[in-house]
């Protein structure tokens, strides 16, 4: 199990430090399947640019289980006079979560420069309201790390209004195994479905149903696995599991969401998961999550004729400076691997 977890943080630290807000997700994607081809695993592309990587298994029934690889981010929606940039938000997130991050704007020219997420007023030195400005989207600007001083200096670097940009992970690994990091929704779970695609590979080991692991690319704007493949008749999605409030959830375990803001998880299905939980002695919390959807949300409004679940490790913070622990990655990895029977 050792190594599974070294595999586990590494992969999560490469991947919260490839950008992709959604609709910038090309490098991500690579990542994947270039770690998925490694393991001699068959992958494709649906056309919106997520990733299906194909495992055959010895009965004729197909299970579906995704994570998503998009982020939340920004991007650039005006250049104001002054050479700072206006922005807009990509997903749902607090502007008090984004104040002060570092960032990165990328240009359609692949120029990459560097800024920082400010208010309009950034210092209580200089502005009576600093404190009390009320932080929406049209009071933060980007500052760029370039001599600028007007609109038309940015323009002359390339940089233009639809440009993304992307929010700085600031990845930390403690010695008392918190994995602290923007982006742990959902490139933490995309790296547990890597892993268990390393273990599947390198124990020989073929599931009794054909897998198809999806790594969707428009989760966080609703619409993630809107699309999948007609044969998957069950699908599980990876996420993260919500932490706060009245919840059960924490850091170290895996949360089983019996209902979320679509309503609630297939019955049979949820139960089958808390009973592998008990059966293998994972660490679990059963939650409802009122402000929450997921992959397998996107999927029943499309229309698909599936069964779907929804679990993930305990993620604090989420949609801003998020924790999880190795314990609540390892139950969470123990889970998909009961599912998958293997």
């Amino acid at each position: 199990m050792d190594t599974n977890l070294n595999y586990i943080i590494k992969t999560i630290e490469k991947l919260v430090n490839i950008a992709s807000p959604t609709g910038f997700t090309h490098d991500a994607i690579a990542f994947v399947q270039k770690e998925a081809n490694s393991f001699g695993y068959q992958t494709s592309h649906i056309q919106k640019g997520g990733l299906i990587i194909t495992v055959p298994g010895t009965s004729s029934t197909t299970y579906g289980i995704s994570a998503h690889i998009d982020t939340l981010g920004a991007m650039v929606r005006s250049i104001n006079a002054n050479g700072t940039l206006r922005l807009t938000p990509i997903g749902g997130y607090m502007m008090e979560a984004i104040e002060g991050t570092y960032c990165k704007i990328h240009t359609r020219t692949n120029k990459i420069y560097t800024g920082t997420i400010l208010t309009t007023m950034p210092s209580v030195h200089t502005y009576d309201n600093a404190r009390s400005l009320e932080r929406v989207p049209k009071n933060m600007e980007v500052r760029i790390d370039e001599i600028v001083r007007t609109k038309e200096d940015v323009e002359q670097l390339g940089i233009c209004i639809g440009d993304f940009i992307s929010l700085n992970p600031y990845f930390a690994y403690t010695e008392s195994g918190f994995v602290k990091s923007r982006h742990l929704d959902d490139k933490a779970s995309v790296a547990l479905l890597l892993t268990v695609l390393k273990e599947m590979h390198e124990a020989s080991i073929s599931p009794a149903q054909t897998l198809r692991f999806m790594i969707t690319n428009h989760e966080e704007i609703g619409h993630g696995a809107s699309y999948i493949p007609q044969d998957i008749t069950e699908f599980l999605a990876v996420d993260m599991g919500a932490i706060g409030d009245d919840l059960s959830g924490d850091e170290y375990k895996v949360s089983i969401c019996a209902l979320d803001s679509s309503g609630p998880y297939d019955y049979e299905m949820t139960g089958r998961l808390i009973e592998i939980a008990k059966e293998r002695n994972i660490n679990y919390a059963i939650d409802i999550f009122p402000h929450y959807g997921s992959d397998v949300s996107a999927a029943l409004k499309g229309g698909n004729n599936i069964k779907g679940a929804l679990i993930g490790q305990g993620v604090h913070a989420s949609h801003g400076l998020e924790r999880t622990h190795k314990e609540g990655l390892l139950a969470t990895y123990q889970l998909i691997k009961g599912y998958i029977g293997i």
